[in-house]
């Protein structure tokens, strides 16, 4: 959450900052400014978009080859022009932005105060800058090391960039709990929140650890140091990413590129893992931790949102193919709770972009009560790869749509596999069922692409229900996430109120809400309690429910029963959620534009949760 973005070098800065943040506006897009070292410190910012930064400071003077630049997720004080960052020290001479949050600031901030610092903002930001400035004044110390004793007065997580009217040719940055990435270029350097600013001036990256800093200079090489003043050797690596990835090639969002990119991303996620032929599934990602994934007494799966939801698939996965019992734990919830966690237990942790803050808590935690860490997630060098024994990446790709599409497919994929492979190793079931289900998660990716062929389909119905305002989801046994998935994703982008149920839960309360104004979204695919399904489909007509069925093609018996029918494939029921939540996200994708909304930066989210 909140975009970062800074550089220095020969090049003028204003362009590479603002082309950073609109490539970071999906991290947060509340406010945005930026700041500029040219002989003076300019600062410029403003509440709304990248897009109202950029029209206010083309007025201005923009020349300099020094700058910082940040788009924000509102935390502390609401969005407007005074509580947009960067923030000024008291002197007007240093200029800091900030992802994460500062939890002491409040007491920080009344010492402060006590010393006859004026505050404007509410943020907690504003309260490091005038730290750091009142520490390099009263210590008479460096501008590094005056961040240095900052950081070592902070609690809470930070990701930081300092720039200096006194020292122009200089950057500090700093990061704990919330990601930053330095990329090297030709006599230049430039910092991010992600790669994405990144990628098109240079390939070459050193990922900040937590409590380190880095003392970025306009000539010379790159210090790295922790907070407590080791000096570290930064290690660049090469970064695969591909700059149209991060771009929309066409189509109108990127929530829709995305939902398109799925037979491919899908597939990528399998490339080199599933041998069909061989009747192999191979994840050299934890290979050194099979023996204890086929031994364990319990997996447990922390995940947040959408993760959450790839995670119950995996909890049906786990226990139907390799016998395990398995437990999914929201990761908010867990870290907080005492949960009995011992050596035996593998947990898996499920994050898109790797540095989910709740997450990563509930990583550190089991990991110090001794228990195995899986990590699944999309972002490689993240900080969930680096903080658990093992893992696998999705290979999904840059995922730019705050609401997540491929990811959630790329990280069912991925437990799929995982699932298939202890079964096999377990014997936990048959050989012609393992050989029947490798080759059919081998067309998984082509029948996705089938799916997606209804999308104008799904646009005339979903012309009908641009105005409700609200929505019933059901599914039972593997389809019953997809159905919590299918109304998180009409919520988070369209507005529209949206339940997901358990289709036999119904009985037991949701059904008093439903008459001729509550559609219901029933996934009623052939395999898996079919005939339970239609019951409970013939329960909500009987009260005049309107019914929008997902049916395997060729269905003819919920086509007589449902007002609207969305045929997909025929696969294996373990397999169904894949295909299956395609035409839930077209849907909510379609109903959000038909209603005017941002589908790419839905109101109050954004990407990358790196705060509590």
């Amino acid at each position: 959450m909140c975009g970062i973005v800074a550089y220095i070098g020969p090049k003028q800065a204003y362009p590479i900052l603002i082309k950073g943040l609109y490539r970071l506006e999906y991290r947060g897009y509340d406010s945005a400014g930026v700041a500029l070292a040219d002989g003076v410190l300019k600062l410029y910012k403003t509440h709304g978009k990248v897009a109202d930064l950029d029209r206010m400071v083309r007025q201005h003077d923009v020349a300099s080859t020094t700058g910082i630049a940040h788009t924000r997720w509102a935390t502390h004080g609401e969005p407007n022009d005074v509580n947009a960052h960067p923030h000024y020290s008291q002197s007007g001479k240093l200029a800091l932005i900030h992802n994460g949050i500062i939890e002491n600031y409040s007491a920080l901030k009344e010492e402060l105060a006590n010393r006859g610092y004026v505050f404007v903002s509410d943020t907690d930001t504003e309260v490091l800058v005038h730290l750091i400035e009142d520490i390099q004044q009263n210590e008479h110390t460096s501008l590094e090391e005056a961040v240095r004793i900052a950081l070592n007065q902070v609690i809470g997580a930070y990701a930081i960039v300092v720039i200096s009217e006194d020292h122009p040719d200089q950057l500090i940055a700093a990061k704990k709990g919330s990601p930053l990435v330095i990329g090297v270029g030709n006599k230049e350097y430039f910092v991010a929140s992600d790669p994405s600013p990144i990628v098109e001036y240079t390939k070459d990256v050193v990922y900040l650890e937590d409590e380190e800093m880095a003392i970025i200079p306009r000539r010379g090489s790159l210090v790295v140091k922790t907070i407590r003043n080791q000096e570290k050797t930064p290690y660049v690596h090469h970064l695969e990413m591909q700059l149209t990835s991060i771009e929309k090639g066409g189509f109108p969002h990127f929530m829709l590129k995305e939902i398109y990119e799925q037979p491919k991303s899908i597939k990528d996620s399998m490339r080199g893992r599933l041998h069909a032929a061989k009747g192999v599934i191979s994840l050299g990602g934890i290979t050194d931790y099979e023996q204890r994934l086929m031994n364990c007494k319990r997996i447990i799966i922390v995940a947040c949102g959408t993760s959450w939801h790839a995670g119950l698939v995996g909890e049906y996965l786990f226990e139907d193919l390799a016998r395990v019992p398995v437990e999914v734990e929201y990761a908010s919830e867990f870290r907080y709770r005492n949960p009995v966690i011992s050596e035996q237990d593998i947990v898996i942790a499920i994050s898109q972009s790797g540095e989910t803050a709740d997450t990563l808590a509930a990583v550190e935690m089991a990991r110090s009560k001794g228990a195995t860490i899986i990590g699944i997630c999309n972002v490689v060098g993240s900080s969930i790869a680096r903080a658990t024994h093992a893992g696998s990446y999705t290979h999904a790709g840059p995922e730019i749509g705050v609401a997540s599409t491929k990811a959630f497919t790329a990280q069912v994929t991925i437990l799929s596999l995982m699932a298939l492979m202890i079964a096999e190793k377990k014997g936990s079931i048959s050989k012609s069922r393992y050989h029947q289900l490798l080759g059919e998660m081998e067309l998984i990716p082509q029948k996705v692409e089938k799916a997606l062929e209804a999308n104008k389909q799904i646009l005339a119905i979903s012309e009908q229900f641009t105005n409700v305002r609200n929505f019933l989801y059901l599914g039972r046994g593997f389809n019953f996430p997809v159905a919590l998935e299918g109304a998180l994703k009409l919520k988070e982008i369209s507005y529209i109120h949206a339940e997901g149920y358990p289709a036999a839960e119904m009985k037991h309360g949701p059904i008093a809400l439903i008459d001729e104004d509550m559609p219901v979204v029933v996934i009623a695919t052939i395999n898996g309690n079919y005939d339970k399904v239609v019951s409970n489909i013939q329960e909500v007509k009987a009260r005049k429910g309107v019914i929008i069925a997902v049916v395997t093609e060729g269905d003819r018996v919920v086509r007589k029963l449902a007002d609207h029918v969305i045929e997909i494939p025929e696969t294996d029921e373990i397999f169904v959620p894949l295909v299956a939540t395609i035409p839930l996200q077209l849907l909510s994708y379609h109903i959000a534009v038909l209603r005017g909304c941002n589908v790419d930066q839905p109101r109050n989210l954004a990407k990358s949760v790196t705060v509590e």
